[in-house]
């Protein structure tokens, strides 16, 4: 490592990798809402914030659990139909709140897809925010209501049943058929649109 009377070591959020300090600065000088999105490898928060001197503060936020406990999600929090559905809940919260538009706030961007399906979500709640159309592979909106899993699920169940058992173990443990994703999908989306 270098040293010396001239050597600086950079800030400890940027060694880590969690914070691009240029970035954020530039969304902080904008004064706009920011539309936070991250994501872990089992859960999806989304979170509409205001900066002040003094810190952020948090206007609206969803996370993926919730879908578990009150909206009768049935399958795996960390998937991109489960990150759709945040976002989606995320997207109301904030139109009941009056927030019409936010700029995106991606951090250091890792678990692509499901954060793209929150965003997604977000916009299709009615809530502005600025992206280009390009932003969204091509072919992406099948993927959200979990028609892709339902799809390999299948051809998997007959194709290799042994694999199929193997692979889709945590679904059988809580007792969800990963061949009937969509219809689990719609009703919960049905129960987000009726009582967020």
């Amino acid at each position: 490592m270098a040293h010396g009377p001239k050597y600086r070591l950079p800030l400890k959020r940027r060694r880590k990798g969690k914070t691009n300090y240029h970035k954020r600065l530039k969304l902080l000088k904008s004064r706009k809402l920011r539309l936070v999105v991250r994501g872990s490898n089992n859960h999806m928060i989304v979170q509409v914030v205001k900066s002040f001197m003094g810190g952020d503060k948090i206007l609206v936020s969803a996370f993926s659990k919730e879908l578990t406990k009150k909206y009768g999600w049935k399958a795996n929090t960390g998937n991109i139909p489960a990150a759709y559905l945040t976002g989606y809940l995320a997207g109301l919260r904030a139109k009941k709140q009056n927030i019409e538009e936010a700029i995106l706030d991606l951090g250091m961007f890792s678990h692509k897809y499901r954060v793209l399906a929150a965003f997604k979500g977000f916009l299709e709640a009615g809530v502005e925010v600025p992206h280009r159309d390009e932003f969204f592979p091509e072919g992406f909106e099948t993927k959200m209501d979990g028609s892709q899993i339902e799809q390999y699920a299948k051809s998997l169940k007959k194709a290799d049943p042994e694999k199929y058992d193997i692979i889709f173990s945590q679904y059988k443990k809580k007792k969800v058929d990963p061949t009937k994703m969509t219809q689990n999908f719609s009703s919960s989306l049905k129960k987000i649109k009726s009582g967020a």
